[in-house]
């Protein structure tokens, strides 16, 4: 009944809206008709199992897939505790993640070769084990921050093992959204302060590289990346590809993350910086302890919007010759068995950053809820 209510409230309430219904729903029919027949009787879906691995990980060698286990074991374990540490209550928590492991491991499986059944097994079990730990250990919270900067480095120090040109797939595309948000939103932080500086050196020089920045297309950032760079640096000092192409991301994603800080900064009241100063803080510990966090805390949903556009904006690194997950597509494309198989192999694509930015859009929402944002 609660449904038909709001069915009549939102879908049915008068003739236009019920024309508008009913068009709406006889289109999505005869669409998903046609996309579930060609799915079920046309489509040769052979080509994704059989590459699966080559999505997951690109030319990644296997017997150093170990390495690639390790990270999703430590993030898996880092993320439960993360998500334990927030959550409103753990009974929650276990139905949100129980399916989350399920598909995690259902996502996983075609890596497992028979001598990793236990990694993956490991893998599907830390995650609800993380909640649970996370959920009882709420003192964890301050230091979140610096665990994962050190789950982090020590990722970086198990993949270093091997050549950063044999990173791709799905593996290259987390690695390169990863670091670029942990690197940028420093250096956004730093630009949105710079710009809200009352010394105008700062503020100028801030202003023009967001300025800047902000009026190029990250495609020219990413070929200055590649091709400029090299000009002009030394042979024995260039940096591989993969740290040229992340810090270009870095420096094109600092710019609006910049901005998106700056409006929080605008949005909080005149009174609290006198209240900072009437008490005696400095300019450092005003910022610190007043004003970034409600600054930061009421821009929350815009930042994480900018970290799936930049989840998105990954498969431009394909362009520059990077076997992300749309470079890989193409490498299978190319393969003569898998000639005219577009469809099949792209489809696929859209369901991998479907579910990627749908898992970021429910992580916001979940912070925002712990956090009380949009509630009074």
């Amino acid at each position: 009944m609660r449904a038909w209510a709001w069915m009549r409230t939102n879908l049915f309430n008068g003739w236009w809206n019920t024309l508008l219904t009913l068009l709406t729903g006889a289109g999505i029919f005869l669409l998903g008709k046609a996309v579930l027949l060609w799915a079920l009787s046309e489509a040769r879906w052979a080509v994704i199992p059989n590459n699966f691995r080559l999505f997951m990980v690109g030319p990644f060698p296997p017997e150093a897939v170990w390495r690639v286990w390790l990270v999703v074991l430590e993030t898996t374990v880092l993320g439960g505790l993360s998500y334990g540490v927030l959550a409103q209550g753990l009974p929650r928590a276990w139905r949100a993640f129980w399916g989350g492991a399920l598909l995690l491991a259902v996502l996983l499986w075609p890596l497992v070769f028979p001598a990793t059944w236990a990694w993956a097994v490991a893998t599907a079990a830390a995650l609800p084990g993380a909640i649970w730990a996370g959920a009882r250990l709420r003192g964890l919270r301050p230091y979140l921050p610096l665990l994962w900067l050190l789950g982090l480095f020590a990722a970086g120090a198990l993949l270093s093992g091997v050549n950063t040109n044999l990173w791709g797939g799905l593996l290259l595309t987390l690695l390169i959204t990863l670091l670029t948000v942990v690197l940028s939103f420093p250096l956004g932080l730093l630009l949105a302060l710079g710009r809200t500086s009352r010394l105008p050196a700062i503020r100028i020089l801030a202003t023009l590289y967001i300025e800047t920045v902000r009026g190029v297309p990250l495609v020219s950032v990413l070929f200055l990346a590649w091709i400029m760079v090299p000009l002009f640096v030394p042979e024995a000092w260039r940096p591989p590809q993969l740290v040229r192409v992340i810090a270009g991301f870095t420096l094109f994603a600092a710019a609006y993350l910049a901005e998106y800080i700056r409006g929080g900064l605008q949005g909080v009241p005149k009174g609290q910086y006198e209240a900072a100063w009437a008490l005696g803080l400095n300019g450092f510990q005003t910022a610190y302890y007043i004003i970034l966090p409600q600054a930061i805390r009421s821009v929350i949903p815009a930042l994480i919007g900018q970290v799936i556009a930049i989840f998105k904006d990954t498969s431009l690194v394909a362009i520059v010759g990077l076997l992300d997950l749309l470079g890989i597509a193409q490498s299978v494309l190319a393969n003569p068995n898998y000639l005219g198989l577009e469809r099949e192999v792209y489809l696929f694509l859209l369901v991998v950053y479907f579910i990627g930015a749908g898992l970021m859009s429910y992580a916001s929402r979940q912070l925002e809820r712990a956090m009380g944002l949009g509630t009074r």
